[in-house]
């Protein structure tokens, strides 16, 4: 029978005859044949299977042989046997090679027809030898598929015990070495497949056999990791990942990246070949594991590797988004690697280029799947561009793709930002490692005490939060200049954009420093304020007279500088008004006008004077000041009603150098002081000194506008200190006005009237007061109830032009004793006009914590606020027809319809973003938090407020700051500060990644510290505990010492 199956198969004869020949033979495999017939005939099918011209021999040979082996079992059983099957695993069957596809192909048939006979035992202990063979020789995909095609029929076949193991790691590394050379879409396609069954196979082994999972994972590290440049792992590598359980991620991350035996080196390189697998199509998870092992290396501060592979693998993530299939893996990483690398715009601006490209193709295919890609990406591109707001030329094309989708919210991108970053305490990798030092949840930076230092951080962190301040400082082009502002534009850019939790600002406290401070001593904080805003005030005043040299006449700058100072000093003169446009910086945003009346009581003539202010100083009323001392002087500051005088009067010598300093805007009581400030006045407005106090008549008129609390007890508010300041005051005694008219001394009415206000006022609460018989400072710790919202009275005047006016930091310019000598109301002097009210909102408010000038410690609560605040402008509506403040109650009085609005914003703020700033230590707090502080720490207690007044318009601001350009709000920063920020970040990963393994020793091997009693409720922001700097008071404590 095998001779005529041999010639049927090998003649000429049409196939219709063949086929039905061969049907015959196949039937007759149901007769007996002896065992010689039966082998001739295994024999002759053999060879038509694997060595068959053509797909009709093998077939032939195929249904032959099954036929002839199912009723002739036995004889085929002896026929396939292990000394058969081991020779053609290794040496093949005649001219065909032992690594032939076809050879495993009947070898599989084979064993699916005596699968029911004991001799299948050898067979499948032979084959657990031999596929373990083959897979060390690193089979081809396609013959590999096939070995798995077998193992997954005949599990019996797959190694056991350790051998098992050796069997998974060698199989990973098989699939480590395949390759597709083909770029055609077939084979690709069964290239997958290919890989597909292999990957299938190592999974159906490790649910069978768990103990090879982790070993399979470790050859699979040691592979993509390998720095051989000779060998380049497969990215087929990638069809593992999907069969990792989820659930192991943090275990194996963790483990993987606290190895001290695995190198930078090596991690860098499987990183980087992990992304390559983000191409891989099918694979499901690989972009959790990725970003899981970026969160894992961020976790313990490896940030070269970080800062290496994203600047090296950005572009390939982001080229992947072209391809539907692996899309959403590819848009998961990239949002991560850019989200996370937040210290410099490196990254985002090497994806810009591609960005319209990309948008534009999306959009015009108009699939879903297209439009809801562009959504996530367009919100991805948004957060960047607010982070790095720098650079308009480069953002404006990717604005203009982007329109029509929505933008997401500030508040959204910076929780987006805050939650992405390496140092981001929301990192779940990194809950049981070290704890970072990034920054906090808010995103806001802390500054770094230098050493009693406190008064100046409060101070800065109040001004960085004054959000149009902030913006025109950050807007200044100060290129080549060494001024004192371009030194606070360095230190606004560094609390805006650096990743550390807290930055030191040595450079900037030199420069900024008052002469007469000692460092490293208590000092205060709107004294400095004063100081501050004065020189940067006087420094342009400079600045402008020197562009207005020629270079040649210059007082001995560069010609560099110069030409900087004039193309300032320009665009500040091209406004439209001409006397705005002369203003420095510090008056159009802190500058107001105040004017003092007097009236002669005898001749009814007047004199009056408008001077310049920056803040005001609020006495406290007597009647609530006198409760808690015995007695109290309120001491005012020195008014400077020239550019002379502040120079004369903070270069003077010190009186009393060991209690205070007259040099100290905020602190002079001194008679000789007074007395020189007072001789600086026009000779109209000077008075005698009058140490008597009010009578009982005023005494009923300041006690009126105190708001009462049940018990009686009186909790003045802000609004109450400005109406106590504004009030007209009578002259008389040993205080009365020298009169020219009359040449001699006259009672006299002396009003003042705010007549420009600031853009932001400030308010200083004068709580400090000298006590001449113990000659020392004491503060009145009273409660002063803080107004969310002020409004302001503003009469203003027509012949404002005509009067003298002249700079001055405050306007305390009146003797010490003035605010003891408040009158009853004016007779017979009020104008025809009312004050205008200008609302204010509640932007800062600065907190000194202690119980005297000699000691304590300062913070600072904020809110970001601009010129046209919405909450304000939906509650302003509800008052349109507001009732005008008559003269004796310029403010807001308790029952006004503006108290409703203050209620209702007050209720709106309870949600609102404040902050804490205590140092290097930044919070979240609210509004009730600032309200309560005095009524839960008796000894903390607002000393400086800011107050930003509500435009309809931000007529201010010089830049268009909805065009896109100012992304996020602020400005563009110039390169030279761009980068040195970019390298101060770069230096701060740098120091968290050498001390990364010291800390994760220390943490090891610390033992968890117990405290019984918690200082985090029972310590005010401001005490000595870990929530805050030193407090004063208490026991323990050292005098003029504030941290």
């Amino acid at each position: 029978m095998d001779k005529i199956l041999e010639g049927l198969v090998s003649s000429s004869h049409p196939l219709p005859l063949k086929r039905m020949i061969i049907r015959k033979v196949v039937e007759s495999a149901e007769h007996w044949l002896d065992e010689a017939q039966c082998e001739a005939m295994f024999d002759l099918t053999t060879r038509l299977i694997l060595e068959g011209q053509d797909p009709f021999q093998r077939q032939v040979g195929h249904q032959v042989l099954e036929a002839y082996a199912r009723y002739h079992r036995p004889e085929f059983e002896s026929f396939f046997n292990k000394t058969f099957v081991l020779g053609l695993l290794q040496q093949g069957y005649h001219s065909l090679d032992r690594k032939d596809v076809a050879i495993l192909d009947y070898i599989h048939n084979g064993l699916k027809l005596i699968i029911s006979c004991p001799s299948v035992l050898d067979l499948f202990s032979l084959l657990q030898v031999e596929v373990l063979r083959m897979v060390c020789e690193r089979p081809e995909p396609q013959l590999c598929a096939r070995l798995s095609d077998l193992l997954t029929d005949f599990v019996q076949c797959i190694p056991k015990g350790k051998l098992s193991i050796t069997f998974c790691q060698q199989l990973v590394r098989t699939i480590g070495h395949f390759q597709c050379v083909s770029t055609q879409e077939k084979e690709l396609r069964e290239y997958v497949s290919q890989v597909t069954k292999v990957s299938n196979l190592l999974q159906n082994i490790w649910k069978a056999e768990p103990s090879t999972l982790l070993p399979s994972l470790q050859e699979v590290f040691a592979s993509i990791s390998s720095t051989d440049a000779s060998f380049e792992p497969s990215v087929a590598l990638a069809s593992l990942v999907q069969h990792i359980p989820l659930q192991m991620i943090t275990v194996l991350i963790r483990s993987l990246t606290t190895d001290p035996n695995v190198k930078d080196a090596s991690m860098t390189q499987a990183l980087c070949r992990m992304i390559d697998w983000l191409s891989w199509p099918l694979a499901q998870h690989v972009d959790t594991w990725v970003v899981a092992l970026l969160k894992g290396l961020a976790a313990v501060q490896k940030f070269t590797i970080l800062i290496d592979v994203t600047l090296l693998k950005i572009e390939l993530v982001f080229n992947r988004l072209w391809f539907p299939l692996v899309r959403p893996g590819a848009l998961a990483v990239l949002s991560h690697m850019l989200l996370s690398f937040q210290h410099s715009p490196e990254a985002f601006h090497l994806i810009v280029p591609h960005v319209v490209d990309l948008v534009h193709s999306f959009k015009s295919d108009g699939l879903p799947s297209s439009t809801a890609f562009l959504v996530q990406l367009t919100e991805l591109i948004h957060c960047m561009m607010y982070h790095y707001s720098g650079f308009p030329d480069l953002y404006e094309p990717i604005l203009e793709a982007i329109k029509d989708f929505p933008k997401p919210s500030e508040e959204k991108i910076k929780l987006i930002l805050s939650q992405s970053a390496w140092t981001s305490q929301s990192n779940s990798l990194a809950s049981c490692l070290s704890r970072l030092s990034g920054k906090s949840e808010t995103g806001k930076t802390g500054l770094i005490n230098l050493g009693n230092t406190c008064y100046m951080n409060s101070v800065i962190q109040a001004l960085f939060m004054a959000t149009d301040f902030r913006r025109q400082v950050l807007s200044l082009n100060l290129n080549g200049c060494n001024s004192l502002m371009k030194k606070l534009q360095h230190l606004f850019a560094f609390l805006a954009h650096t990743q550390r939790e807290a930055y030191a600002p040595r450079i900037f406290f030199e420069a900024s420093r008052p002469p007469w401070f000692t460092p490293r001593s208590q000092q205060d904080c709107s004294e400095y304020l004063r100081f501050l805003l004065d020189r940067l005030h006087e420094e342009e005043k400079i600045l402008k007279v020197q562009s207005s040299h020629k270079p040649s006449e210059s007082l001995g700058c560069s010609e560099t500088f110069l030409q900087e100072v004039a193309s300032k000093a320009a665009l500040l003169t091209e406004t439209p008004c001409t006397s705005d446009g002369e203003k420095t910086l510090i008056e159009k945003m802190f500058g107001g006008k105040l004017q003092t009346h007097i009236c002669c009581l005898n001749c009814r003539s007047t004199s009056q004077k408008v001077e310049a202010f920056t803040d005001l100083s609020l006495a406290f009323c007597p009647s609530s000041s006198m409760e808690h001392l015995s007695f109290q002087e309120p001491v005012s500051s020195p008014n400077a009603l020239n550019d002379g005088l502040m120079q004369a009067s903070v270069s003077g010598p010190s009186e009393e150098p060991v209690v205070y300093n007259p040099a100290a805007a905020a602190f002079v009581c001194d008679s000789v002081v007074n007395e020189r400030t007072i001789d600086s006045l026009p000779h109209e407005l000077r008075c005698t000194e009058n140490t008597s106090v009010p009578n009982e008549s005023s005494k009923i008129l300041v006690n009126k506008d105190v708001s009462q609390k049940p018990g009686g007890e009186t909790t003045p508010s802000v609004t109450d200190l400005l109406n106590y300041f504004l009030a007209p005051e009578i002259l008389t005694g040993d205080n009365q006005y020298y009169c020219e008219n009359c040449a001699s001394l006259q009672n006299a009415e002396k009003t003042m009237q705010i007549t420009e206000e600031p853009e932001y006022l400030i308010l200083t609460l004068l709580r400090f007061s000298y006590d001449q018989k113990y000659h020392v400072r004491r503060k009145i710790l009273d409660n002063v109830s803080l107004p969310l919202i002020l409004e302001l009275p503003v009469k203003r005047t027509t012949t404002l032009s005509s009067l003298s006016e002249s700079w001055s930091i405050d306007v305390d310019f009146t003797d010490t004793r003035e605010n003891l000598a408040k009158k009853l109301k004016p007779s017979g002097t009020e104008e025809a006009c009312c004050p205008k009210l200008v609302p204010y909102l509640l932007n800062s408010v600065v907190v000194h914590s202690g119980i005297s000038s000699e000691s304590g410690h300062y913070y600072s609560y904020a809110r970001n606020i601009t010129g046209t605040d919405s909450s304000y402008q939906m509650c302003h509506h509800q008052s349109e027809t507001l009732a005008l403040a008559s003269p004796q109650s310029h403010l807001l009085g308790k029952d006004s319809p503006t108290a409703i609005i203050e209620q209702n914003l007050e209720n709106k703020e309870m949600s609102k973003e404040w902050f804490l700033f205590n140092d290097s230590r930044v919070t979240f707090t609210s509004f009730q938090s600032v309200q309560k502080i005095t009524s839960r720490f008796p000894k903390d207690t607002a000393y400086v407020l800011l107050y930003k007044k509500q435009n309809n318009t931000n007529g201010l601001s010089g830049n268009n700051t909805t065009s896109g350009l100012w992304v996020n709000g602020d400005p563009p920063l110039q390169k030279e500060l761009m980068d040195a920020i970019t390298k101060d970040n770069k230096l701060y990963l740098q120091e968290q990644e050498l001390n990364a393994r010291a800390r994760a020793l220390q943490a090891a091997s610390a033992s968890c510290s117990f405290r019984p009693n918690g200082f985090d409720d029972n310590d005010p922001p401001g005490s000595c505990g870990p929530t805050g700097g030193g407090g004063g008071g208490g026991f323990n404590t050292v005098g003029r010492l504030v941290f």
